[in-house]
């Protein structure tokens, strides 16, 4: 758990079934689970679209497929802090085009940018450590377990973040 503006960031990934992964969130006064199909590489998407705002980008992008919603995720940076929206589409054959206005939030919350890294790559960790990499595949199927993303976040976290809670070893 770790402290942020909005409360405590609580970031769970949870491979449920074949080809099913439940993604819960939490920040100290909301909670909420979101589901993630296979046909997205969602893992790695959430892993890359965190390590993306270290560099000059501002924002970043990517979905779940929910099979049939999109859960549209919307990172922004601004300064140091990290702004997650999670809007839901209900059918991801013809949301894709869709403003972010047409779709429902379901999760807004802003965390400094180190926290929200930091739990996603405990959620990443975890999942490794539960499952390991042929683990992972069998239950995800379609992608295998993301560990170059998953280094490269580790490294701009450690290097930039002056982060002072504990991290698990990096991915080998």
């Amino acid at each position: 758990m770790i402290q942020g503006p909005a409360g405590v960031v609580q970031l769970k990934w949870e491979l449920i079934g074949h080809g099913w992964a439940r993604c819960h969130l939490a920040d100290g006064s909301r909670t909420v689970s979101v589901i993630a199909s296979y046909c997205t590489d969602a893992l790695a998407d959430l892993v890359a679209a965190t390590g993306a705002l270290y560099g000059q980008q501002r924002s970043a992008r990517f979905f779940f497929d929910a099979e049939p919603q999109e859960l549209r995720w919307i990172l922004r940076t601004k300064e140091d802090a990290i702004n997650v929206t999670i809007y839901e589409f209900p059918d991801i054959s013809v949301s894709p085009d869709f403003p972010e206005s047409d779709g429902t939030v379901m999760w807004q919350s802003t965390h400094p940018r180190s926290a929200f890294a930091h739990a996603v790559l405990e959620a990443a960790h975890t999942v490794l450590r539960e499952h390991g990499e042929a683990g992972y595949r069998a239950k995800w199927a379609m992608h295998p377990f993301p560990v170059g993303l998953v280094q490269d976040l580790d490294r701009l976290h450690l290097r930039d973040d002056a982060c002072a809670l504990p991290h698990d070893v990096p991915c080998t």
